[in-house]
């Protein structure tokens, strides 16, 4: 076993290159970053090179993605060179029959999905607060004000929650319900 000390950006390259160990794969990325750093066109053919060779190696499918967003971490560009490279990618992987950064792409689509659904059930919540707020405060005006007319219906109904909680304060001091909503919100 040959021992080497140093700098890992120092490590011979060709000793990496010919290896067909996913870590030397993980060290090859790490020090094409470091060597590529502010220059993305250098950047770009050597990830470029890393992904084919990752298809060339080998290994197991699950081993390509793995290792495939290893190097997309660690050897990030510029969004045209990006786009640029994933369509690349996706020519060759169709026309070797091997689909691996598809699922790539899935995992990027579940995640933008979950993400999706994070959102919607925020905002979900947020209405949610807002109609019970509105009720809440319907239920108080028609407490203190009696029957209440279509416009203040609608009023609650539009409303924000800025606005919901404003009105909720000024009940205790409006003697009507004109008083209530026409003050500016």
């Amino acid at each position: 076993m040959t021992t080497w000390i140093g700098k890992l950006i120092d490590f011979p390259i060709e000793t990496l290159e010919r290896s067909d160990n996913p870590f030397a794969m993980v060290t090859l990325a790490h020090v094409q970053a470091k060597r590529t750093r502010h220059r993305p066109e250098e950047r770009f053919q050597s990830k470029r090179s890393l992904i084919r060779r990752l298809h060339e190696q080998g290994f197991d499918r699950q081993r390509v993605i793995d290792l495939f967003r290893f190097i997309d971490w660690v050897m990030r560009l510029p969004k045209h060179l990006d786009d640029q490279l994933i369509q690349e990618i996706l020519e060759f992987e169709e026309s070797q029959k091997m689909p691996y950064i598809t699922s790539a792409e899935r995992y990027g689509e579940e995640r933008g999905r979950l993400l999706g659904i994070q959102i919607g059930l925020q905002e979900g919540r947020q209405e949610g607060r807002q109609e019970g707020e509105a009720k809440l405060l319907q239920r108080q005006l028609q407490r203190r004000f009696g029957a209440l007319p279509e416009w203040v219906q609608e009023k609650l109904v539009q409303a924000d929650s800025r606005s919901l909680e404003t009105w909720s304060l000024r009940i205790f001091d409006a003697r009507n319900l004109e008083e209530l909503f026409d003050e500016p919100v």
